[in-house]
């Protein structure tokens, strides 16, 4: 079976972070060498898996259009896994963890620490309802259905990654300090 489609979510306005302080969008702020969007396409470029940007200029209505979209540019891939783009710090381990769960079941959903995270992957099975999202309600309900069928595989993943979000300035400054220690220690 082929490696499913990474859908990389960077339609969203970040108005939450522009009203934290932020001066330019979340996705454009460096963090590191690389903008927190940069880290995400090298950390699937690393992982080794096909991706698929959405960020068409003006945004979308929502997170539901965006994964529509992505969707719909990839209708052949053998699964889509749903990724934010500002989850900067997650590990490409995580990312093929949670793409070979489709292997096991229809949907897969990493947890960290009792915390739901991304990316959130579907199989082909749900290719009909994730064409059919609109506006900013996401896969919650698609997820909520497949659940009820036990057509879910519940992840536990011990990347902190998967759900440290970039929100707000606190958010990155958080972001920096973990990424400050994820770094080789530099030799005198």
């Amino acid at each position: 079976m082929a490696d499913p489609v990474v859908i990389i979510l960077a339609a969203g306005r970040g108005e939450r972070f522009l009203a934290s302080g932020a001066q330019q969008h979340k996705l454009d702020t460096p963090l590191g060498e690389r903008t927190v969007l940069e880290h995400v396409i090298h950390t699937v470029k690393r992982a080794g898996l096909n991706w698929h940007l959405v960020r068409p200029a003006g945004g979308t209505g929502g997170m539901g259009d965006s994964i529509a979209l992505g969707v719909n540019a990839t209708p052949n891939a053998s699964g889509w896994l749903i990724l934010p783009a500002d989850l900067p710090l997650i590990a490409p381990e995580s990312l093929l963890r949670v793409a070979e769960g489709l292997g096991e079941k229809a949907l897969v959903v990493p947890w960290y620490q009792q915390r739901q995270g991304h990316p959130v992957a579907f199989s082909p099975l749900y290719l009909p309802a994730l064409r059919a999202l609109t506006g900013d309600s996401g896969a919650k309900s698609i997820v909520q259905q497949a659940r009820a069928r036990a057509e879910v595989l519940d992840l536990p993943l011990t990347d902190a990654g998967i759900v440290q979000d970039i929100d707000t300035l606190e958010d990155l400054r958080r972001a920096e300090s973990s990424y400050d220690n994820l770094l080789p220690v530099q030799r005198a």
